[in-house]
């Protein structure tokens, strides 16, 4: 194991930023925690006793993000480790979420880690070194009736960390997309927006994925804590960092048989698809 680490974690009131800042306390490395409410950073400082700071910030504030990170290190000296954690999900039908709704689902879940890593990108690449985690989803990966908007800002940050990747790996910066299933988090309950399934053509489809996932909240699978343990020792492992760490039995199996159904389609069409080109 290496060397204890700086972390900057968003999002840290619930959920996975909390389980991961209270680990990482505990551990002995040192934390840069952002909330939404000055309470909550100030009670989070008292906590950590000289071993993390608490700071207000909203990721679709890019100001606020830029003087986060900076203060950040002002801090605690320099940063190794980015976790860009903050968002939540907008649930409903492609056709009933609003547009409105859909700028502020992109807003926070894709601008939002986009202004953190503009933020923080030229301090890790002057110390030629550092670790991006991106709290994705198996919905990053694999779509669902009544998560599309979701679906599609996770498919976002999955492209700019993978993409992100390839642009700072020779720079020694680590990429890695964290892809959970169902964790006991506040995901599907306080965390979500509901736009109720009104149109009849859905309600077999969305409406019953949309109680499920109602039903389910407070009973997943997936421990906050455990998942924070995988993250600590795989920031702490030597070498190199998967590009992907889907968390979970139904991530994994969801990332699986999303995977295997692709390159099942492609045999099916790629003779199609080569055909496309000007013969060579």
């Amino acid at each position: 194991m290496s060397t204890t680490k700086n972390w900057f974690i968003t999002g840290v009131s619930s959920g996975f930023g909390a389980s991961l800042a209270d680990l990482l306390l505990e551990k002995g490395d040192k934390v840069a925690a952002t909330f939404r409410k000055a309470e909550q950073a100030e009670a989070f400082t008292k906590k950590a006793e000289g071993q993390g700071y608490g700071f207000v910030m909203e990721v679709t504030d890019e100001a606020q993000v830029k003087q986060a990170i900076a203060d950040a290190i002002s801090q605690l000296g320099h940063l190794d480790v980015i976790v860009n954690n903050a968002g939540y999900g907008s649930l409903g039908s492609i056709e009933e979420i609003d547009a409105e709704e859909v700028h502020r689902q992109f807003d926070v879940n894709v601008f939002g880690p986009l202004h953190v890593l503009r933020a923080v990108l030229p301090h890790l690449r002057e110390r030629k070194s550092g670790h991006v985690l991106n709290i994705t989803s198996i919905g990053g990966l694999k779509t669902f009736p009544g998560v599309g908007v979701y679906n599609a800002s996770k498919f976002a940050l999955e492209a700019i960390g993978e993409s992100l990747a390839q642009q700072v790996k020779p720079l020694g910066i680590k990429v890695t997309n964290i892809e959970p299933s169902g964790f006991r988090t506040e995901w599907a309950g306080s965390s979500a927006t509901y736009v109720d399934t009104a149109i009849e053509d859905y309600r077999g489809t969305v409406g019953e994925n949309l109680k499920g996932i109602q039903s389910y909240s407070g009973n997943q699978p997936g421990d906050p804590d455990r998942a924070a343990r995988i993250m600590y020792d795989l920031v702490h492992q030597e070498g190199d960092a998967p590009l992907h760490l889907p968390l979970g039995k139904a991530a994994v199996k969801g990332a699986r048989e999303k995977f295997t159904s692709l390159v099942e389609e492609l045999a099916a069409v790629a003779d199609t698809g080569d055909s496309a080109d000007f013969p060579s």
